[in-house]
């Protein structure tokens, strides 16, 4: 198959209805980030259409240059403190149910923006408290602190995605660090059992199908709850060539498999990614779906 061209399963229809136009007005009007739009997800139609999106905070500017990421990469000015307040304010006006809060790598700050996630996370208690949120973290560059940070203020899912498998893992992401990834997860599983923990994978990157279920196994080792798996989808020449497309039966046995492995729920397709169909996977883990 032509890698360059994309199988039919890949192809979405073009966004545009009205929840969609909406919200992007309103994204704009608040002054905030989607990682919906800055990462060119290819979901975005159809979650902007069920009203669910994906905040990007801390910016739009990455310390860090994966080579499959579209965000821009580049340093980063300032930190903006009201970001809390207007995302709050936003996903009160878009009467949300379930959050998403995720954010560039600012390896610049102290903490790595460890505060401003913590700051998103109450201020959205206190003006939509029944809103339940997921945030997705980086590596906070392993800093227990900055992760603490986060812990205490006590998201309904904590998310870090470890992307790769090892062997490849420094190909495609040259400033992060598997083994620091799977810490970073049993790490909050160490401090408050309490919260699910999520991660994801994204094949099509070079890896080996043998590989992918290493990958797995080791997150089930440190107590993975819910997992994501999707297909890599090069976003510019610049970016690393797709090694080649999954078919959707590869992707459910992958599930299949992530199932037998012990985790709560697995999404796994050719369009998933981390925030698919998110609050789906919360219920798993209370027993509901």
């Amino acid at each position: 198959m032509n890698k360059n061209r994309l199988p039919a399963w890949l192809k979405v229809p073009m966004p545009g209805g009205k929840n969609y136009l909406e919200l992007k007005k309103l994204m704009r009007s608040s002054a905030l980030h989607t990682v919906c739009e800055e990462a060119m997800c290819p979901n975005i139609g159809d979650c902007w259409e069920r009203r669910s999106a994906t905040f990007m905070i801390l910016g739009d500017i990455c310390t860090r240059s994966c080579r499959y990421c579209a965000v821009t990469t580049g340093k980063p000015v300032g930190l903006d403190i009201g970001e809390p307040y207007r995302l709050a304010r936003t996903v009160s006006e878009m009467r949300l149910k379930y959050c998403v809060i995720t954010s560039v790598n600012r390896d610049d700050l102290a903490d790595g923006g460890a505060f401003i996630f913590s700051q998103c996370i109450k201020r959205i208690r206190q003006l939509v408290p029944d809103c339940k949120v997921e945030v997705l973290i980086p590596d906070f560059q392993g800093s227990e602190v900055g992760i603490n940070t986060v812990i205490e203020a006590r998201p309904d899912v904590l998310n870090h995605n470890i992307e790769s498998s090892k062997r490849i893992f420094r190909k495609v992401r040259p400033k992060g660090d598997y083994t620091r990834s799977l810490e970073l997860l049993a790490y909050v599983k160490q401090v408050n059992p309490a919260i699910p923990t999520k991660s994801g994978i994204i094949v099509g990157m070079g890896e080996e199908w043998d590989e992918i279920i290493e990958t797995m196994r080791d997150l089930r080792s440190v107590g993975c709850d819910l997992l994501t798996i999707g297909q890599y989808l090069r976003p510019s020449e610049k970016h690393l060539p797709i090694s080649r497309f999954f078919k959707p039966s590869e992707f459910e046995m992958l599930k299949v498999i992530g199932m037998e492995l012990g985790f709560k729920h697995v999404a796994s397709g050719p369009l998933v990614r981390s925030s698919y169909h998110a609050d789906e996977q919360l219920l798993a883990t209370q027993g509901r779906v």
